[in-house]
């Protein structure tokens, strides 16, 4: 018979859906902004270009424009949103394209003022790399959460400096640490993002990644498989060395993912598995048109097949 730990909500996972239910009582669901923020590493003080493999346009819906207005595009996608997902009682302005930390002080208390003031909108989500935060921010943020949900959304993407460099990230790792310790200090909810496959990485340069993870002061994390973007630079290095990159079968990749699952600790809410971009933007598409909701059951599915769950190994790397 399995020993194995209880989570909150019965999954062999810490759940971050749990975990928010747990918390505010009722579903929170996030509604997409685009504030017209840009990056450090495009507008040229970090770098130009953006990350190799980023286009924003791939992964923000299409009531989410800046030519909107923020209260515009919370309407518009708390209209779609409500189709889709009627439990939602309340829900997040996802400030999510680009950085959304990247300005003056002033400048972003207007932006998320305007997000705050819509009767329906609990809180903020603030997508954001490490170098875009400062102590200034986050004592107004930390002020700002005692009122009102504040959720900040670090992409670090990888762990590891030759990565960082190669993708035209603009900081180190040392920074990504410096952002997250800071953060908690401070008492402000954080998560961080991770992708799997970036280009010069092996599978055991990307499970060494559940030991730092492990020191991280996150509440969460969201994992992506790499998805090739068209008219991306990584576009043209998949193209011209596919050799530097793992890729995973969808059965692989489930495997792959349990394995790194078993070595995270259990106090960490695990919001997403993997990643989705709409077909017309991908270069290649190694496991067709799946959706994430089938993903997510075929992972839950393997999970019991093989009797495990998160944390099963933790402290073993």
């Amino acid at each position: 018979m399995e020993n194995r730990i209880q989570f909150s909500d019965g999954r062999r996972y810490n759940s971050f859906v749990g975990y928010f239910r747990k918390k505010y009582g009722s579903r929170l669901q996030k509604i997409v902004v685009d504030a017209g923020f840009t990056c450090p590493n495009r507008d040229g003080s970090a770098g130009t270009g953006g990350c190799t493999y980023c286009d924003n346009d791939a992964f923000h819906p299409s009531y989410s424009t800046p030519d909107k207005s923020i209260l515009t595009q919370i309407d518009e996608g708390i209209r779609f949103h409500k189709n889709r997902y009627r439990k939602a009682s309340e829900y997040l302005a996802y400030f999510q394209p680009y950085s959304n930390t990247y300005d003056t002080l002033d400048v972003l208390k207007r932006r998320y003022a305007e997000a705050l003031s819509h009767p329906e909108v609990a809180g903020i989500v603030l997508g954001t790399r490490p170098d875009c935060v400062d102590e200034e921010k986050l004592d107004w943020l930390a002020e700002l959460s005692k009122e009102k949900i504040v959720i900040i959304e670090y992409g670090v993407e990888s762990t590891h400096d030759k990565t960082l460099k190669r993708i035209n990230r603009g900081h180190d790792y040392v920074k990504t640490l410096w952002a997250i310790e800071e953060t908690a200090k401070r008492g402000i909810d954080q998560g961080a993002h991770f992708i799997f496959g970036l280009p010069g990485e092996s599978r055991e340069d990307m499970i060494l990644m559940a030991t730092e993870i492990n020191k991280m002061p996150v509440n969460s994390v969201k994992f992506h498989q790499l998805q090739i973007v068209k008219g991306t630079y990584m576009e043209q290095e998949f193209r011209e060395s596919p050799q530097d990159f793992v890729q995973f079968t969808l059965e692989e990749y489930i495997d792959f993912f349990i394995d790194f699952l078993e070595l995270l600790k259990p106090e960490i809410h695990i919001e997403r598995f993997a990643g989705e971009v709409p077909p017309r933007f991908v270069n290649n598409m190694p496991w067709g048109t799946i959706r994430y909701t089938e993903i997510h059951s075929r992972m839950e599915k393997r999970l019991e097949e093989r009797g495990t769950w998160q944390s099963r190994r933790f402290g073993l790397l």
